[in-house]
């Protein structure tokens, strides 16, 4: 499995653009083939922290190659974040316990 972690902050004046394009992001990843989660936190201090995971590095790869998506990193890089930091990684390990 291939996560993403992707720490923001978005500019003040961003908000009611960024949205929008965040929806439509998350609607995209979803119906990508190999698709696994996503969630998005938001720090007291305003930080974002959005985790996505997929299943293997091949969708990993054309999630981050889609043009439509390119698109809005794009946009991002240039009108949403006063800052961000992208982590791709590979799960080595994982345990967990499921819900009853």
């Amino acid at each position: 499995m291939i996560v993403t972690v992707f720490r923001s902050r978005l500019k003040p004046e961003a908000h009611d653009d960024y949205y929008p394009m965040a929806e439509r992001m998350s609607e995209l990843a979803r119906k990508m083939p190999g698709y696994v989660s996503h969630k998005v936190f938001t720090a007291d201090d305003g930080e974002r922290v959005t985790i996505v995971e997929f299943a293997d590095e091949e969708s990993h790869r054309a999630w981050a190659q889609h043009p439509e998506h390119r698109a809005a990193q794009a946009t991002g890089r240039r009108d949403f974040y006063s800052e961000y930091k992208l982590q791709v990684c590979e799960v080595k390990r994982e345990s967990r316990k499921a819900p009853e």
